[in-house]
């Protein structure tokens, strides 16, 4: 397949650069490289709530994204990287509050 059949196929996809369905996943990539950008930012400061939302999401819409015809692998990807962040980002946050403070209570009860 020449790269000219193989561009202009990507074109005319249902899910390809003439559509919605394509530039609506592209445009979500933004999200999941912010909550990247977050992985510096201090676990304290993390929300439970948003990065329930970022996690949910991202499985939610995985799964309808397999579901979908034609299959949108622009949109699989983009919310497998966004659940994967977002339960990293809640991983960071649970480790802080629950599972780092307890040698902090035990030496203090000693």
């Amino acid at each position: 397949m020449s790269f000219g059949s193989r561009a202009r196929a990507f074109m005319n996809h249902p899910a390809g650069p003439r559509t919605i369905h394509f530039w609506a996943p592209t445009f979500k990539w933004g999200i999941t490289f912010a909550n990247i950008a977050d992985f510096t930012k201090p676990p304290e400061k993390i929300s439970y709530p948003q990065q329930c939302a970022v996690a949910a999401t991202g499985l939610i819409w995985s799964r309808y994204s397999t579901q979908i015809i034609p299959v949108n692998y622009n949109l699989l990807s983009v919310n497998v990287f966004m659940a994967m962040t977002g339960m990293y980002q809640l991983s960071r946050k649970i480790r802080e509050d629950y599972l780092d403070k307890e040698p902090e209570a035990v030496a203090q009860v000693q």
